[in-house]
């Protein structure tokens, strides 16, 4: 991982990628609706509906580059102590999106996968987010992954707790858990070999994780960038990734030439 905060490249530069090393599953914390709101006099709600937009463009985007997996941190756990009013219209955004996005999804060969605590989403917005992953179960491209009433903590215990009754139950021993058997406990598990990512963005400036992903990001690349996510463009984007590229991956190991690096 490398902790490091920086603009990436301005809208208006060309990014020259390397083609045969996207990351496979890129993550983003979605940061800065609010702030990018106030800024422009507007009120909260209006930085969610930019937001809401932008998704669409980066999820085009990341899907022509041959991403993967895009995994996007949509509303935590932790989400619910905002204002009532505005956790209102969180959980109505989502039918927005898919009326008038899973179209171009699915023109786009785009599968919708959501993770996180769903049961305990309002019923019109657990059926927004059925009948997407519905609509788009038989595209075989990228993996649109929204996390939704999302927690990393909460996934782990829940994980944990798992486990724990299958040991009980006698089908696990103790000794047996290991690496493989935890992350196959987490809600990332469907993702199969693309269940840990790749690479970290976060918007907005801020340097933390928020209780993201914390058992799958353990090899990530962290990339942070000042722009709020209402100003996510597609080259902001690839300029993450190009900072990715330029990064040493050795996951914990020494690379000996150049051609390790890759």
């Amino acid at each position: 991982m490398f902790f490091k905060k920086r603009r990436v490249i301005d809208s208006e530069t060309t990014t020259q990628l390397d083609k045969t090393r996207i990351p496979n599953h890129i993550a983003i914390i979605m940061d800065g609706n609010g702030r990018w709101a106030k800024r422009q006099n507007l009120p909260r709600v209006a930085g969610h509906q930019r937001g809401m937009e932008v998704v669409k463009d980066i999820t085009k985007t990341a899907s022509d580059l041959g991403v993967k997996v895009l995994t996007l941190y949509a509303f935590s756990t932790e989400n619910w102590k905002r204002p009532e009013t505005e956790v209102g219209f969180l959980m109505k955004l989502p039918g927005k999106f898919f009326d008038t996005f899973v179209p171009e999804l699915i023109a786009n060969n785009v599968r919708v996968n959501v993770m996180g605590y769903v049961d305990q989403l309002p019923a019109d917005t657990q059926r927004a987010v059925n009948d997407a992953i519905a609509q788009t179960a038989n595209n075989t491209g990228m993996v649109l992954n929204f996390a939704l009433n999302y927690g990393g903590r909460a996934e782990i215990v829940t994980g944990v707790q798992t486990l724990a009754q299958q040991v009980v139950a006698g089908e696990l021993k103790p000794e047996e858990i290991d690496e493989p058997t935890i992350s196959n406990a987490m809600m990332t598990a469907p993702l199969g070999e693309y269940a840990d990512p790749d690479l970290l963005i976060r918007t907005s400036g801020e340097m933390r994780l928020s209780n993201f992903l914390l058992w799958q990001l353990a090899y990530a690349e962290f990339v942070f960038v000042d722009e709020h996510w209402p100003e996510m463009t597609q080259s902001v984007f690839e300029g993450a990734i190009a900072t990715y590229q330029a990064r040493d991956r050795r996951f914990g190991g020494i690379a000996e030439n150049k051609s390790d690096k890759k």
